[in-house]
């Protein structure tokens, strides 16, 4: 498997170990209105597949080109025609721009977090962090989108709610909320010929009955320990609650249909490309299949400070390609209108190529890829200056990014939330929607 780092040297594998542990532009009219339709349960989509591109990726080099910018600015990549007149992708996004009529781009989230660690939690999370972040920290000091909605919509069929594959994000847990609504994570590579996940199928040779006969042994052992400390709010009953997560993975049918990625037709394994990543959005498309309401793909590796353009042509073909596939296959199979398909960062790059062949962090100025989940397609939201240095139209912050997502789900981004001191919490401190993106 291969590992992709950023400028902090972190690793996904760190990330797992580490893991567990206003409107602006719009009207007062336009504002009570969103903030109606924020409130209300109309739902729009029953799952979010959100692509986390770990890093931060260039908009430069991806839906926001400036084919007119000075040549260090520019870069090395033209931009291309999509399928909808008047919208120009960069070099690389050739099959997102052939179905660019199912897609919106929003070219103007900002915001004021430039390293990764306060970056990651405020577009994970909607909330700015509430003291200062490190580049490399991994944070937590509000739920995040996955947790959240694993709270608020909960799970079906014996699976669990949030998934992240092959990995946590920084801030992808559940702070307050507790382990319950932390992420299922699957760090197992579903391109490879033995792929099986841990906790889905029994260890080789031990029957299910044999299992069924190990827990009611631990049952019997464990009374007394799960009584006392469950008056004593041990925090290790997180455990005990994974471990019946985990007997019931073993147990559902849905869990077992829904990992037997080898069932797939060839012509589809390969229609989403034979990589870790292609794969893993297949998978993703079989847990939205089997009603599982969030699932983050976190794919590090964005975090192009030198070299950018060589990275950008070994990768990015391959990787918008899947993502292609799945919003495809989704359409194909009548799962786009309920399946909220994302893809971003955590900030865009800086516009002058530096001395090394890259862009640096910048927070100025971003891209978010939609799909599905009733968004209209063909559209570009907001926009960047002639240079891209910042947003300058429809400027939009990751608090009215978050309060999509919530919407677009039935859940109410103003709800307030309990911490277990009593304090109250914001789920979204502005519950604002982007509203060209609710339909």
């Amino acid at each position: 498997m291969s590992l992709h780092f950023n400028c902090e040297r972190t690793t996904r594998r760190d990330c797992l170990k580490l893991g567990l542990s206003a409107l602006i532009g719009g009207g007062l009219v336009d504002a009570l209105r969103l903030r109606g339709l924020a409130a209300s349960s109309t739902v729009q989509a029953k799952s979010v597949i959100l692509i986390w591109m770990d890093g931060g990726p260039s908009h430069y080099e991806t839906f926001d080109p400036k084919p007119a910018a000075p040549g260090e600015i520019r870069g090395k990549f033209d931009p291309i025609a999509t399928q909808v007149p008047g919208i120009s992708f960069s070099h690389h996004m050739k099959r997102l721009g052939l179905i660019a009529d199912k897609i919106a781009v929003v070219r103007s989230i900002r915001h004021d977090q430039g390293n990764h660690g306060a970056g990651n939690h405020y577009m994970m999370t909607g909330a700015p962090p509430r003291i200062p972040v490190g580049c490399g920290a991994f944070v937590s000091f509000h739920p995040s989108l996955g947790s959240a909605t694993a709270q608020e919509i909960g799970a079906k069929g014996g699976l669990p709610p949030y998934f992240s594959i092959p990995s946590m994000t920084r801030s992808g847990g559940p702070n307050f909320l507790g382990a319950r609504y932390a992420p299922f994570v699957v760090p197992d590579n579903p391109s490879s010929k033995d792929f099986r996940v841990r906790d889905v199928s029994p260890p080789l040779g031990l029957e299910i009955e044999r299992v069924e006969d190990r827990k009611g042994l631990r049952a019997k052992v464990d009374r007394f320990r799960r009584i006392t400390e469950k008056a004593a709010g041990d925090p290790s009953m997180a455990l005990d609650e994974y471990y019946e997560q985990g007997y019931d993975l073993m147990s559902s049918p849905e869990a077992q249909k829904a990992f037997d990625i080898h069932s797939e037709p060839d012509k589809v394994r390969d229609a989403y490309g034979r990589t870790p990543f292609g794969q893993r959005a297949l998978l993703a498309r079989r847990l939205v299949e089997a009603g599982v309401p969030f699932i983050t793909l976190n794919e590090g590796g964005w975090d192009h400070h030198e070299g950018l353009f060589d990275a950008f042509d070994k990768r990015m073909p391959a990787f918008e390609g899947s993502i292609a596939a799945l919003i495809e296959d989704l359409d194909a199979r009548g799962m786009l209108a309920t399946t909220l398909v994302i893809a971003l960062g955590e900030f865009g790059r800086t516009p002058k190529i530096n001395d090394k062949g890259g862009r640096d962090h910048w927070a100025n100025a971003m891209s978010v890829m939609f799909a599905g989940g009733g968004t209209p397609g063909g559209q570009v939201i907001g926009a960047t200056d002639a240079r891209g240095y910042a947003a300058v139209e429809r400027i939009l912050s990751p608090e009215n990014f978050a309060s999509t997502v919530y919407a677009k789900l039935g859940i109410d981004p103003g709800k307030i939330l309990h911490a277990p001191n009593g304090r109250p919490v914001h789920l979204v401190s502005d519950p604002t929607p982007i509203r060209e993106l609710m339909g």
